[in-house]
């Protein structure tokens, strides 16, 4: 018998491949990205966070401009898709968190993906819609907390549940020092601890693996300790269908593994990013006046920011790099080529299968 992977069932859902591919802002995964996976058979995931060109926007218009923008967006790639499954990935930090999850659930999403912060009021904004929900959440303690938050208000768990380790691009859900210093528990840990709690459920809740998975041996390891499938963000970047600026893509390609470093980030949270000469101006104290119109993220403190995330995460992915921040995974330096989705994904199953 020929050897394949297990789909990933996530209530009446199949995905095969079992693999998705991460949400990453900002206007990085968009439309074209998320729909050639969907037509690979994974999850094909919108980033919901600043696809609007809000940079020169008086803040009353922010709210409005990306919830449009995110329409646009989930209608694009439907027009683009012939089979697969939707997704967005929102934060539940952002300031117009609740109008894109609303936004999202009336363009009929399959799947919203939620983290950087507890979304434990999620299921209130999907009311009488056939969405499924995803929480991140980078312990134990965060899925329980979830689970009996939504079981006791809203009657119901979380549909699967992404469990991201250290290892992630972007922002990461740990202590800065513990980060820095290497002493986060490893995502092995984390998912075999977060498989036993969601095994416990009828029916179980499916546990994706994600921060730091690179090939086909990384998806079958973590099936091995009973994840149901895994997340997968850097390595969606050097694809053609990837929507970021081909500088943005080369700089993945350049990258060293010493050029990865650790940020406080303006939101609070640690963020592992590509040094470049931003990164670089940052950690020698210069600071770029953010004069925030909009205030994106609930967290950010836009009085004590030394620099506005969102412009230099938008820069980055224009084009913009010596103003931009380029977010990245811990193995973005294994990256040595761009490829079509399709190439990657059947590497990604080829090497899969083999470690089976």
């Amino acid at each position: 018998m020929q050897k394949k992977l297990p789909a990933l069932k996530i209530a009446d859902l199949s995905i095969d491949p079992p693999i998705i591919q991460g949400g990453m802002g900002v206007r990085v995964s968009r439309a074209n990205l998320a729909a050639a996976v969907a037509n690979e058979g994974g999850v094909g995931v919108i980033a919901g966070v600043g696809l609007g060109k809000f940079e020169d926007l008086p803040g009353k218009e922010f709210v409005l401009v990306n919830d449009e923008a995110l329409r646009e967006e989930i209608r694009k790639a439907r027009n683009m898709m012939t089979k697969g499954v939707l997704g967005v990935n929102l934060m539940v930090a952002l300031s117009n968190y609740e109008e894109l999850v609303r936004t999202s659930a009336e363009e009929g999403i399959d799947v919203i993906i939620s983290g950087a912060g507890l979304p434990l009021d999620l299921p209130a904004h999907v009311e009488g819609k056939d969405v499924k929900l995803v929480p991140i959440v980078s312990s134990l303690r965060a899925l329980k907390i979830i689970c009996n938050k939504w079981k006791k208000n809203f009657k119901r768990l979380p549909d699967a549940a992404v469990v991201e380790g250290a290892k992630a691009g972007g922002h990461i859900g740990f202590d800065h020092q513990e980060v820095v210093d290497g002493k986060t528990a490893s995502l092995e840990e984390l998912v075999s601890e977060v498989v036993e709690y969601a095994n416990t459920f009828d029916p179980k809740i499916p546990v994706i693996a994600a921060g730091g998975i690179f090939d086909g041996k990384d998806i079958v390891d973590f099936i091995k300790l009973g994840a149901s499938g895994v997340q997968i963000g850097t390595r969606f970047v050097c694809t053609d269908e990837c929507d970021v600026h081909p500088s943005f893509k080369q700089a993945y390609i350049d990258a060293k593994e010493e050029d990865l470093v650790v940020i406080k980030s303006p939101v609070g949270m640690p963020g592992r990013v590509i040094r470049n000469k931003f990164i670089e101006d940052v950690m020698r104290g210069k600071t770029t006046p953010a004069a925030c119109n909009f205030r994106c993220l609930r967290t950010c403190d836009t009085k004590k920011a030394p620099y506005c995330i969102a412009k230099a995460l938008a820069n980055a992915a224009e084009g913009n790099l010596d103003e931009g921040l380029l977010f990245a995974g811990s193995n973005v330096y294994k990256c040595n080529e761009i490829v079509s989705v399709k190439q990657l994904m059947d590497e990604l199953v080829a090497e899969a299968i083999e470690n089976l």
